[in-house]
């Protein structure tokens, strides 16, 4: 079993309060779930307004599908534009 682990450094130039931020991160959430099945949460930088980092997981019995889906998730990311992706990184356990 191979377990992908996605972390999302997030800049959020349009969010002025925390509660403008939530609604684009809880976006960012709700549509990363349902278009890949993966689990999806904000993991850093709760009270920065205008910055998020978000962790991805996806489970999976091969390497090489964990990181075309985790691969897939960024590009997907960086087509949202309420938001720009400033860091990414990939780890495999």
């Amino acid at each position: 079993m191979i377990v992908g682990i996605l972390t999302l450094e997030i800049d959020i130039p349009g969010a002025f309060s925390l509660k403008e931020k939530r609604m684009v991160v809880n976006r960012i959430r709700d549509r990363v779930r349902q278009t890949f099945n993966v689990a999806v949460a904000e993991v850093d930088d709760m009270d920065v307004w205008n910055h998020a980092c978000m962790g991805v997981v996806a489970v999976s019995n091969e390497q090489a599908h964990c990181n075309a889906m985790l691969s897939k998730v960024v590009a997907f990311v960086e087509k949202i534009r309420d938001c720009s992706v400033e860091d990414y990184s990939l780890e495999f356990v």
